[in-house]
């Protein structure tokens, strides 16, 4: 009994002489999700408690989307930049002059689609470490949907609605006039290098009473929507009138087409004459030039 008592004393003064000098810290920052909007600067809050410099410190900011990269580290005074994620390059930094009091907040600049998830404020002294899980949430309203008409398409005129630059995903829906879902074909989507979404989607309308057709483009995470309304002359579902107005247009085409033909026979016939005169000019005059020559030569 009294070796074991002598054994966990003897540990405890260990352990008591290898900490001593050391302080023990927490890294703290926001329970609730940071929501960022593309294209601005955000603050990702993160500081110790107590208040120490962690000037002689190592900080990490990680995204946990990303194993083996970082979004930014510092260590011994100084920024690190082996195995940065490539996207966050130029885009972030620590606010130096704050560190002396444990302030490691991270500053992300021009926000983008993909620095949507969760980040991790690490940091590491040599006898201790803590850290703390920060989400962020990125909100991007696209481009009002722009609709263009594809022509006639079996059973009625074909539509499409485009529109580009959202985040998080965006729904795109037809309606007609009185707000009614119309069946449309698949949505295509498409993101791109920054995150940002475009949506685009055809739809085939028939003839109504008012010809009014709305795209509608909605995010409900962020509660935000664009639309855009679209009326078609009911000139436009007439097949007749339209194979009509095609022929007029294409007849027109052809009379143009022709006197452009006219004239040009026309201005190169003229040229030819006009050549032709010019060298029977020539001749004639290169005859007289030849007898008078030969006129003065018999003298």
């Amino acid at each position: 009994m009294m070796v074991t008592r002598l054994h966990c004393l003897v540990v405890t003064l260990l352990h008591l002489l290898h900490t001593a000098g050391s302080v023990n810290f927490e890294v703290l920052g926001p329970t609730e999700p940071i929501v960022a909007v593309a294209g601005d600067d955000i603050i990702l809050p993160c500081y110790l408690k107590p208040n120490i410099s962690v000037e002689d410190m190592t900080v990490n900011w990680l995204n946990l989307d990303y194993i083996d990269e970082r979004v930014y580290r510092y260590q011994n005074g100084r920024i690190i930049q082996e195995n940065q994620i490539p996207s966050y390059r130029g885009r972030t930094s620590l606010f130096k002059e704050e560190l002396w009091r444990g302030n490691t907040s991270l500053k992300l600049t021009r926000v983008q689609g993909t620095d949507e998830g969760q980040y991790k404020c690490f940091i590491k002294s040599k006898d201790w470490y803590d850290d703390v899980t920060i989400q962020v949430l990125v909100k991007a309203v696209g481009s009002r949907p722009m609709v263009s008409i594809e022509g006639h398409r079996e059973g009625g005129m074909g539509l499409v609605c485009q529109s580009e630059g959202w985040h998080p995903e965006p729904d795109l829906v037809w309606l007609d006039s009185k707000g009614v879902s119309l069946s449309a074909g698949p949505p295509e989507k498409h993101r791109d290098l920054k995150g940002f979404y475009t949506v685009k989607q055809h739809v085939i309308v028939q003839e109504t009473d008012t010809n009014l057709f709305i795209c509608k483009v909605l995010q409900s995470r962020i509660n935000e929507e664009v639309e855009t309304e679209v009326h078609i002359p009911s000139e436009f579902f007439d097949v007749t009138t339209t194979w009509r107005l095609s022929f007029i247009v294409l007849c027109c085409l052809g009379v143009i087409t022709v006197i452009g033909l006219v004239l040009a026979v026309y201005w190169m016939h003229k040229k030819g004459v006009q050549v032709n005169k010019l060298k029977q000019d020539q001749d004639k005059r290169n005859k007289e030039l030849y007898h008078q020559i030969g006129f003065f030569r018999r003298v």
